[in-house]
């Protein structure tokens, strides 16, 4: 007769280095970490093609918001867009790494859409403004119909103070104030001392303030980021 098969302890035994009442936790996971734009794309250069669409995803909302704040033309903005990316999958090889990746990307970005303002600013005096479509889109529930009304207002002026601003002012200003990067990365995109960006941001602040007080606002916020957007 064959000797019966062992039968799995109902309360196994606690190992006895572990202390009365403890119970010991399952093992966890290592958080995934999220790779760096450097490290994406030297991947896209050795042919990974996720890698360089993780950057595109990571990054391409921000470039829009920059180019068309330049361009003043959603239509535009988006084939820009696209034509950012596209140069910078094409020179992905000339990419030497001595700044980091998103300040490469808008360089190319800022590139393209001041080339198309200068080119067919024209095009676009008729064109509905997509920041003043943006603000109606976003203004929601809050106040009455006659504040919604003023603070539309107080847009539409602080838009045209900013687009009567000189290119240099006001691309500037837009990296700054609009797209929140610091003196030290606007320096960088457009190749001058971090310095010169302060004094630059300084000016066009004061120039807004001027603006706005000449239509009856007032004195114009200490960041246009909060409505530019």
């Amino acid at each position: 007769m064959a000797a019966p098969l062992d039968q799995p302890e109902e309360n196994p035994p606690v190992p006895s280095d572990i202390p009365p009442g403890a119970v010991p936790e399952p093992p966890r996971s290592a958080p995934v970490r999220r790779p760096t734009d450097s490290e994406l794309v030297d991947r896209a250069r050795a042919g990974d093609k996720d890698a360089f669409g993780q950057l595109v995803r990571r990054h391409q909302a921000r470039l829009h918001r920059l180019v068309s704040h330049v361009v003043r033309s959603s239509p535009i903005a988006e084939e820009l867009t696209q034509e950012v990316f596209v140069r910078a999958y094409r020179a992905l090889g000339q990419f030497d790494g001595r700044s980091e990746p998103f300040t490469w990307l808008y360089r190319i970005a800022l590139n393209l859409a001041l080339n198309e303002r200068r080119r067919a600013s024209h095009r676009y005096e008729t064109t509905p403004d997509p920041r003043l479509l943006a603000f109606h889109e976003d203004k929601g529930p809050n106040g009455t119909p006659a504040d919604q009304a003023l603070r539309a207002e107080l847009y539409r002026t602080l838009v045209e103070g900013i687009d009567a601003l000189s290119e240099l002012l006001r691309t500037t200003l837009l990296l700054v104030t609009v797209d929140g990067l610091s003196h030290e990365q606007a320096a960088e995109i457009l190749g001058i001392p971090a310095g010169t960006v302060a004094w630059r941001v300084h000016e066009a602040r004061k120039k807004l303030a001027i603006h706005l007080d000449d239509r009856g606002h007032g004195r114009a916020p200490s960041s246009t980021k909060e409505r530019a957007r």
